[in-house]
């Protein structure tokens, strides 16, 4: 667990780093594990906020961490759509196959 708030916030960095990585390279196996890292990381961060404060310097590189985190997921979104799409269409047949 990240020591402090701050700390939490540059984990979520590397870890949405490192899920855009895994997803560029259309390892989903690896961007589904990031992303749980991620929302543990999460997590933490909204108990670690609860009382704590950063310096002025924190709160402008929480700002910068924070586009760039977006800046990932984005990515990461348009990386993964295809993905998830057809994982859509494989699973569709069998479920309304199911149905009948």
């Amino acid at each position: 667990m990240p020591a402090n708030l701050f700390d939490c916030y540059v984990a979520i960095e590397v870890a949405s780093a490192q899920m855009l990585e895994a997803a560029q390279s259309k390892d989903w196996g690896e961007v589904m594990r990031h992303e749980g890292a991620c929302a543990i990381l999460i997590e933490q961060l909204r108990q670690l906020g609860k009382n704590a404060q950063m310096s002025p310097t924190q709160r402008r590189e929480k700002s910068r961490i924070m586009q760039q985190i977006l800046r990932n997921d984005a990515q990461v979104r348009l990386l993964t759509e295809p993905w998830v799409a057809e994982l859509d269409r494989l699973l569709r047949p069998a479920a309304s196959g199911a149905l009948h």
